[in-house]
């Protein structure tokens, strides 16, 4: 019996890859509100340009190296499809029986936005001082040495996927991307961070967001787009995909009253960067476990996301490294819950479900090895580039106002700071 197209799943699958799409211009707003009015061009392009490298390279080798042969369970063969060619299979199954599949060119349409905005994260930790240039060329080595690799791990059938080194004694759980979106680049954030160091003036300077409507904004097109994100990876218009909507919805919803509280009581007042970077947590937390977890559970994961995103935000002030934007402090700490939490609170194979501590542990692997990964791949990476090309703009440069040196545009009139 030959295999039938899945018109409606592959339709889904289609939407899905556009509202993913959608959310790092999204995060471009995000990200540009954070910023000094000075700088704001500059971590739009730094977003949006990051979509132009990876959109390019995912079709020349990105796809093969994380779905094509692998090589020792790390990352798929390069050449094996290179440029969508060679071995490539036109075809997806998205059935069990093999009876119902999607074009595979449409798997990939999906799959690249993925990279792109894992990539585009990053950026948000040197927000202010980094030169246009060295960035482009950062994004090419990641996005190659680090995203493709654990895109391979855990979604390719390698080493941190149910055939892989801890299969043995619990399947991972990934729905989404904790590991290979959210802690890979949130640790590269870090590492960035540490060896582009601080912005003058951090540390006695108040770096305030020129523009919180663009926050708010951003927030509210990656809420959006991230439906396409969680309940797109059910590869199908199922109950899965709503199970993993509805997950999404309530996780961060409860993301935003955990932050607000924990705002209230140290500040005395909820604020509107708060909530915004609340529904950012609440989404990154979820994102791992959205197939996996109850609505009441993710009610639970939602509170404690964004109490604990809260409170790990302040801590660059504490231990000395400029994260931006808070891509640490939201991506590295709201992935590593959201992960971690799934060992907890899975409705199959959760502690908290009577499942006992094998998933637990495999969880806190995976969670670990993807934290090692990344900050091998990153630190070598930032290195190589800060011996070669330099990360830093000049301080007069970075005094003004990036936008002018680095681009020749400003993005209001009459605005110096």
């Amino acid at each position: 019996m030959e295999p039938t197209l899945d018109t409606g799943v592959t339709a889904w699958m289609l939407v899905s890859a556009s509202l993913v799409l959608l959310m790092t211009p999204g995060l471009a707003f995000f990200y540009g509100g954070m910023t000094r009015s000075t700088s704001v061009l500059n971590m739009m392009m730094m977003v949006l340009a990051a979509m132009g490298v990876v959109g390019t390279i995912y079709v020349l080798w990105g796809w093969s190296m994380s779905y094509g042969a692998s090589i020792g369970g790390i990352v798929g063969n390069p050449f094996d499809q290179f440029g969508l060619g060679g071995s490539f299979d036109p075809i997806t199954f998205v059935d069990d029986a093999e009876t119902l599949y999607v074009p595979t060119i449409v798997d990939v349409g999906f799959q690249v936005t993925f990279a792109m905005i894992t990539v585009a994260l990053i950026a948000g930790a040197i927000a202010d001082r980094a030169k246009f240039g060295t960035w482009l060329i950062f994004v090419a080595l990641w996005v190659t040495l680090s995203y493709f690799p654990m895109a391979h791990m855990v979604w390719g059938g390698g080493a941190l996927s149910d055939e892989g080194w801890f299969a043995g004694i619990a399947a991972p759980v990934d729905f989404a991307g904790g590991t290979v979106v959210h802690i890979n680049a949130g640790v590269a954030g870090l590492v960035l961070a540490l060896v582009v160091g601080v912005r003058t003036g951090f540390g006695t300077e108040v770096f305030r967001p020129h523009n919180l409507p663009f926050v708010m904004l951003g927030a509210a097109l990656l809420w959006f787009g991230w439906f396409g994100f969680n309940a797109g990876s059910a590869y199908g218009a199922n109950q899965i995909a709503g199970l993993a909507w509805v997950n999404t919805t309530t996780a961060t919803a409860a993301a935003i009253l955990g932050w607000m509280i924990v705002d209230k009581v140290r500040h005395g007042k909820p604020t509107g960067l708060g909530v915004a970077s609340a529904i950012v947590a609440g989404l990154v937390a979820i994102t791992p476990a959205a197939g996996a977890l109850s609505p009441l559970g993710s009610i639970i994961l939602g509170v404690v996301v964004g109490a604990l995103c809260a409170l790990a935000v302040g801590l660059k002030h504490k231990l000395g490294f400029d994260d931006s934007l808070d891509v640490v402090g939201v991506h590295l700490v709201g992935g590593l819950v959201g992960t971690i939490a799934i060992g907890f609170l899975a409705t199959d194979g959760g502690l908290f479900h009577g499942g006992g501590f094998r998933l637990l542990l495999v969880q806190v692997l995976i969670a670990l090895v993807a934290v090692v990964f990344s900050g091998i791949v990153t630190t070598v990476i930032a290195l190589l580039l800060k011996v070669t090309l330099g990360w830093r703009v000049t301080e007069e440069n970075e005094a003004s106002g990036i936008d002018l040196a680095e681009h020749a545009e400003t993005a209001y009139e009459g605005i110096s700071r």
